[in-house]
């Protein structure tokens, strides 16, 4: 469970892109269908995803936050591209069953299909970036929360193993397109990884070699 939290870190480690959350007021959804529906429509007519995205990491033991940019591309069949360009390069691709993990000194491939903890990764992933991940009752339990331009879903994990890694997944969705604008991971403590999807582009062309190895 430590690697797979590892992993999930390395994904994510990756304000004032954070001060729209802050300044809306969120109330309980009296009616959570709306955000299913949409989200289910919305995927289906969702080809590609292109976006730049700001990621602050959080952790107790440093006094500052880890501040990250980069591009975000994700095209179907789960074809995602992670591209850090600042403060440091760094490179992740899941693609036909793979993910690629690269830097200016070394690159490494891995086989997701034949490992499972890869392959939970990638549908964790997926399932957060689609709005999937919120019709996974068995895993998870949902509250619902919207305000004037946006729906707040807080996911908890049952598996009590899983909590000691993962206490919340928050994902801010925006109400005029369903598209995920912020994705918000706490661990234990105060410690939490936050990406907010910015400019972002739906159905825009995408070079399939953007997800080859």
């Amino acid at each position: 469970m430590r690697k797979f939290n590892y992993i999930i870190t390395l994904i994510l480690v990756l304000s004032p892109a954070f001060s729209l959350q802050a300044q809306e007021q969120f109330r309980p959804m009296a009616e959570r269908s709306i955000l299913l529906k949409g989200l289910e429509e919305a995927s289906a007519a969702t080809r590609t995803i292109s976006s730049s995205f700001i990621q602050e990491k959080n952790l107790e033991v440093l006094s500052e936050k880890i501040i990250s940019r980069g591009i975000f591309l994700f095209s179907r069949e789960n074809n995602i591209r992670w591209e850090y360009t600042q403060p440091y390069r760094y490179l992740i691709i899941i693609s036909n069953g793979r993910m690629l993990t690269r830097d200016e000194k070394n690159q490494k491939l891995y086989d997701i299909e034949s490992n499972r903890m890869f392959s939970e990764m990638n549908r964790f992933i997926s399932g957060c970036i689609q709005g999937d991940i919120l019709r996974n009752e068995k895993e998870y339990s949902a509250s619902y929360f919207e305000s004037s331009s946006q729906y707040l879903v807080k996911l908890v994990p049952r598996n009590e193993k899983m909590r000691q890694m993962l206490n919340e997944v928050q994902i801010w969705f925006d109400k005029k397109d369903f598209a995920v604008a912020s994705l918000k991971m706490i661990e234990s403590g105060q410690d939490f990884t936050r990406i907010d999807f910015i400019d972002r582009k739906i159905n825009a062309e995408i070079p399939p070699e953007k997800f080859s190895f």
